[in-house]
């Protein structure tokens, strides 16, 4: 007598496993989504997970919605798919940490997203911290247990084509820098979509199909910038987790590193910069001994900015003193070439943000002076940098009641932001706006905000 198959568990059961989540926690976890989202509260104990996952209710569209941004599942799946079939397509590719090793699967969340086009709406839910951690102890584990990515395709791809494929990428960094990213985005996807088609048809030897898909983490990451920077963070979470899977399926953590630095700022600007820590400290742990000294200054510049926006005054300090010691070293024939922006001025600007975020004024425009005086190149070199960094100068002076000063420096930020198409620098302006409106009865301040208008 054949025994009866057991049953197979609710693809929501799966799925919270792998965040490795009760069904209390997961309640609580849907709960903050489902707020951010503008959906208002709902009831978060544990009954609601467990008659969902028993088919004895169907949760309401919102809760549906919430579910699908926390797990990085595309909304529209909802609308072509009944409750909870829409999740089981996903719950294999987005298993726990051991499928960050796997070539295939790091193939077909690459291919998801070069077909799935850019998202129509902004979406402000940052990846909770449980998923997060996911993410990153899938990373390291896969570096540990490394083995060099196969072919079988039809298309030879060597060394010479990977080269015209970084030097592209390079040219896509520097056109972010002056045009910003609201003009980039179509152009990012289309060099992903384009390096993850090759990757699908590719044949290669063991090192270029390793910078093949370092290439395409690095893809990847700018994907994640460019739609971080004009406000559509679901969807950079999801570039951001793809470019951890390629550098592992490449043996790569400086490109997995680089990416998480950049995801850092995403969680510190707009979720909980607690989770930028922790990002910073898993890249410094898989690049420790194997970076250079100007990447692990970078990281330590990030860490600075990440444990001021916690609070922690002698953690931000130290790792300030870390980023310029390091710098001090000189460069290295061996730094990755997406490192050209790593300089003292730029850390000098990384301490007086972070100064202003601790309640610092003075310190703060002492230190945005030390980056101007390092290596100011002109308002043409990196715009929309500068043109946030100034609106901080712009910040620190009013908080000192310094009106001239602020005016001028918020001045300064609009015209280098004049060619630049940025929401996230456009809303550091709008909220200097703000806080300038507030002193409008002075004459400076009132003429600036009316011709600003």
């Amino acid at each position: 007598m054949t025994a009866p198959l057991a049953p197979q568990p609710h693809p929501l059961a799966i799925l919270r496993g792998e965040l490795g989540l009760s069904q209390a926690a997961y309640a609580r976890e849907l709960d903050v989504v489902h707020r951010r989202l503008g959906f208002g509260g709902m009831a978060h104990e544990r009954q609601k997970i467990y008659r969902w996952e028993r088919g004895l209710a169907v949760p309401e569209a919102s809760a549906q919605h919430a579910m699908a941004l926390l797990h990085g599942i595309p909304t529209h799946h909802l609308d072509t798919l009944p409750w909870p079939d829409w999740l089981v397509p996903v719950c294999g590719r987005t298993k726990g940490a051991h499928t960050y090793g796997d070539q295939a699967a790091t193939v077909e969340v690459l291919t998801d997203l070069a077909v799935g086009g850019p998202v129509d709406r902004r979406e402000f839910l940052i990846m909770s911290s449980a998923a997060l951690g996911t993410s990153i102890a899938g990373w390291q584990e896969a570096l540990a247990s490394f083995t060099s990515p196969s072919s079988t395709g039809r298309r030879q791809i060597t060394a010479t084509m990977v080269d015209h494929l970084e030097v592209r990428l390079d040219r896509l960094r520097h056109l972010d820098d002056t045009l910003g990213s609201a003009k980039l985005r179509e152009l990012s996807m289309a060099e992903f979509a384009f390096i993850t088609g090759l990757i699908k048809e590719a044949r290669f030897d063991e090192e270029t199909g390793r910078r093949l898909y370092a290439s395409a983490g690095e893809a990847a990451r700018c994907c994640a910038w460019v739609h971080f920077d004009d406000g559509f963070h679901a969807q950079a979470e999801r570039f951001f987790d793809a470019a951890l899977r390629a550098s592992a399926t490449a043996g790569d953590p400086l490109t997995g590193a680089y990416a998480l630095s950049f995801r850092a700022i995403q969680h510190y600007t707009a979720g909980d910069p607690r989770d930028a820590v922790a990002l910073i400290e898993a890249a410094q742990i898989q690049t420790k001994n194997k970076a250079t000294p100007r990447f692990q200054a970078m990281l330590a510049a990030r860490a600075a900015r990440s444990h001021s926006k916690t609070g922690d005054r002698r953690a931000c300090a130290r790792a300030l003193d870390q980023a310029r010691d390091l710098l001090a070293a000189g460069p290295h024939d061996d730094d990755p070439p997406y490192l050209y922006w790593v300089d003292i001025g730029e850390v000098e600007m990384i301490a007086g943000s972070s100064a202003l975020q601790l309640g610092d004024p003075r310190q703060a425009i002492l230190r945005f002076d030390a980056a101007i005086a390092a290596n100011y190149a002109g308002d043409d070199q990196y715009p929309r940098t500068h043109a946030i960094y100034l609106a901080r100068t712009a910040d620190a002076h009013l908080a000192l009641r310094d009106m001239d000063q602020a005016v001028a420096a918020a001045e300064h930020a609009v015209r280098c932001l004049g060619g630049v198409d940025s929401a996230r620098s456009t809303a550091t302006l709008d909220e200097l706006r703000t806080k300038l409106a507030q002193y409008r009865s002075v004459p400076v301040i009132r003429d600036f905000l009316d011709l600003t208008m």
